[in-house]
């Protein structure tokens, strides 16, 4: 792969996905791609970008962006969103929303759906708070394929040991042979839409909260403010935008400002005063702070856990 193809690359992932790549990551380019030829029987990487060059083969320029596209995801992923929307956020929605009893929810970049579906297990802790209620969650990715596993909601062993507290294991999948799917309840609460953030999402309507978690920091300033300008039109003025823990809206215009008391949780910046007067971050929730347990003793900690 020449420098060329390099900086053609560049540009044509920005445009598709808004993805910034340069040459110190020539290395995910080769681990990323190199499958993509294989499958398309293609020789080389070089040859793979001289097809995208020619253009035409709209499959082929798929395939490209969604494997270079970062889709690493784990259930309660960074804990502390995760206890954020349980302690503070879900509460001041209760409140706010007394009279609609509707809430909506976005998950952008959902990956392969761990993060609607860790919400989706909180959600179901408030079954009681919530009957009466109507709770939807949107889940999207620019990845089809990746969309395709969310749906399906099979993971692999390794996946639910990654941040999934064994009581909810226990509570929310049935294992099948060496993999493990959540319930049909709880996929069949989630939408799941193929979505590009670069392109118009304002047909989704309006969110009371929207997850774009570990997006952002792959994208340009211009890119990065642009995206966050068209959130913040999708959400009321009480809506919170949560953003990971690496993200922030500093040297972008944008009408979101942080929350002043939970790192990593935005406003827009003509929420109504009482925002600022929410109560203090309190403790975890419980199952909302990941815990990775070792492969070998899953089964004794799900047999010590029925017993």
């Amino acid at each position: 792969m020449t420098p060329a193809d390099l900086a053609f690359l560049a540009r044509f992932l920005k445009e598709r996905s808004g993805l910034i790549i340069g040459e110190d990551k020539r290395y995910l380019v080769d681990s990323r791609l190199g499958p993509v030829a294989r499958k398309a029987g293609i020789a080389s990487i070089g040859e793979l970008i001289g097809k995208l060059m020619r253009g035409g083969d709209t499959a082929l320029a798929q395939s490209v962006v969604e494997a270079m596209t970062t889709n690493e995801s784990f259930f309660f992923r960074d804990g502390t969103p995760f206890t954020q929307f349980t302690d503070v956020v879900l509460p001041q929605l209760i409140a706010a929303r007394a009279a609609q009893r509707k809430i909506r929810i976005w998950c952008a970049a959902c990956s392969t759906g761990q993060e609607p579906y860790s919400l989706a297990m909180l959600l179901e802790q408030k079954a009681a708070q919530l009957a009466g209620w109507t709770v939807e969650i949107v889940a999207t990715d620019l990845a089809s394929d990746i969309l395709e596993r969310a749906r399906n909601g099979l993971f692999t062993q390794f996946e639910v040991q990654r941040g999934l507290p064994v009581r909810m294991l226990v509570e929310h999948f049935t294992q099948e042979g060496d993999q493990w799917r959540i319930s049909p309840k709880l996929r069949n609460r989630i939408q799941f839409r193929t979505l590009n953030l670069l392109r118009d999402f304002s047909p989704l309507g309006v969110f009371d909260v929207v997850f774009c978690r570990n997006v952002l920091i792959y994208f340009d300033e211009a890119t990065k403010g642009d995206v966050v300008r068209r959130i913040a039109k999708q959400m009321p003025k009480d809506g919170y935008l949560v953003l990971g823990a690496a993200e922030t809206v500093m040297g972008v215009t944008a009408p979101v400002r942080s929350h002043p008391n939970h790192r990593g949780l935005f406003m827009r910046t003509d929420a109504p005063a009482a925002g600022e007067a929410r109560p203090a971050f309190g403790a975890p929730a419980q199952g909302a702070t990941p815990a990775t347990p070792p492969a070998a003793s899953l089964q004794s900690k799900i047999a010590a856990f029925r017993r």
